[in-house]
């Protein structure tokens, strides 16, 4: 095991739930390479090379998945390097048939340097340990590789990165996916969702299903974990059990 440190396409997939086909329609990525043939099939490569780009953008020169992570250290293709304590890079199985994408960096991870460590991370792994999926063997990382904040005394709070950032970001990605090659990528959260497919896209309508990202991969959407931990009590039982449910699907992907 190798490890490395921190238009629109008809898309047929599976309803999670009854394992029933659906044909659900995707826009193609806006954020990198939106070109597909009619049949949507495109390699992972192609995301981060096709892309036409006004500039050159800082990870277009990496050859690997550790040449990415180290050229993303001095990234500045967007204002949020200023403020965050460092890069916060994906983490994992270098092959990992899985690839788990978020948002963006949590206040524990800006100054670790490393993906879901905070309180989000922990309940992603318990999470990922009851639907029978070993961390170690999957890829973790953010559609945005810089921490996002604002001051509030002496707390740094969460803010969503606006859809600049989101795209200025989005080719570290491109290259991550390009690299690891992942047989499923889940996006956890709109964010995530939004990157992956350059739209909006509603996760509650979408979540549970497995779809045709590309030729050589699927995509699975669901709630990012720390929206669960926002949620009352009273409904946390619930939600996290559905969040556990569609971890289930993507555990199939690790023992086919």
């Amino acid at each position: 095991m190798q490890y490395v440190g921190a238009g629109s396409i008809a898309a047929r997939g599976t309803c999670g739930n009854s394992g029933d086909p659906i044909l659900v329609a995707l826009r193609a990525p806006r954020f990198a390479s939106a070109m597909t043939d009619p049949l949507g099939r495109r390699s992972a490569k192609h995301l981060a090379r096709d892309a036409p780009r006004a500039i050159e953008h800082p990870a277009d020169h990496a050859r690997s998945l550790a040449e990415a992570r180290h050229d993303a250290i001095e990234c500045t293709a967007c204002p949020l390097w200023k403020d965050a304590t460092q890069t916060v890079f994906g983490e994992g199985e270098a092959h990992a048939p899985i690839m788990l994408v978020g948002e963006q960096p949590g206040d524990s991870e800006d100054r670790a340097g490393r993906p879901f460590i905070g309180p989000a991370g922990r309940f992603l792994d318990r999470a990922l340990i009851e639907a029978g999926i070993d961390r170690e063997k999957v890829y973790v990382t953010n559609a945005v590789k810089h921490f996002k904040y604002v001051p509030r005394g002496k707390r740094r709070m969460h803010k969503k990165p606006a859809d600049a950032e989101i795209a200025a970001c989005h080719q570290w990605l491109a290259r991550e996916l390009e690299f690891v090659a992942p047989r499923l990528i889940v996006a956890l959260g709109a964010t995530a969702a939004r990157s992956l497919l350059g739209r909006a896209t509603p996760i509650e309508n979408n979540r549970g299903r497995v779809l045709t990202f590309s030729s050589n991969a699927q995509l699975l959407i669901t709630v990012h974990p720390s929206a669960l931990l926002r949620i009352p009590d009273e409904f946390k039982r619930e939600a996290y059990l559905r969040f556990v449910a569609d971890l289930k699907i993507a555990a199939r992907f690790v023992n086919p």
